[in-house]
């Protein structure tokens, strides 16, 4: 057991919280954020960190990401000033960002939290985007939520 604690200790002093993104590394600013190959016009908003690595794990999205550390919530006492945004809006004044990405959760507190930053962001001229909502791949339709089923209707494209 030893061995384990140690390493844990370890691991609990390596990592540090990117001063960018808001990413965990061992590193500050990230192994991401310093990635010359991503594409730094591009940044993906997510609530956590473990949003950030599951899109890292699809290898879906090849920009930078910035992690908001929640979600706005008027139930649970979350606020503006409770989230990550200063880093993101300072990053964007710098230039360079042409279109964010916001991958946010279908959640009531997800949709408020992307039409908040939504305006927040178009003034600095940037495109914003949401993630696609809707069917899942394998997912039966008999099975899924009112919401879920009404805003893939309204999101359809062509065939």
């Amino acid at each position: 057991m030893l061995p384990l604690a140690s390493a844990l200790a370890e691991a609990a002093r390596a990592v540090k919280s990117c001063r960018l993104c808001g990413n965990l590394d061992s590193r500050d600013p990230c192994s991401i954020c310093i990635d010359q190959q991503r594409d730094h016009s591009l940044i993906c908003v997510v609530e956590g960190v473990g949003d950030l690595w599951a899109l890292e794990r699809a290898s879906v999205h090849r920009g930078l990401y910035h992690v908001l550390g929640g979600t706005l919530s008027a139930l649970s006492g979350v606020g503006p000033e409770d989230l990550n945004v200063t880093p993101l809006l300072t990053r964007i004044a710098e230039g360079g960002v042409a279109e964010v990405i916001l991958a946010l959760g279908a959640t009531v507190d997800g949709a408020t939290t992307a039409h908040w930053l939504t305006d927040r962001l178009r003034p600095h001229g940037v495109t914003v985007t949401r993630v696609a909502q809707g069917v899942p791949i394998g997912g039966a339709l008999d099975v899924l939520d009112d919401g879920t089923l009404a805003t893939a209707l309204r999101a359809r494209r062509p065939a």
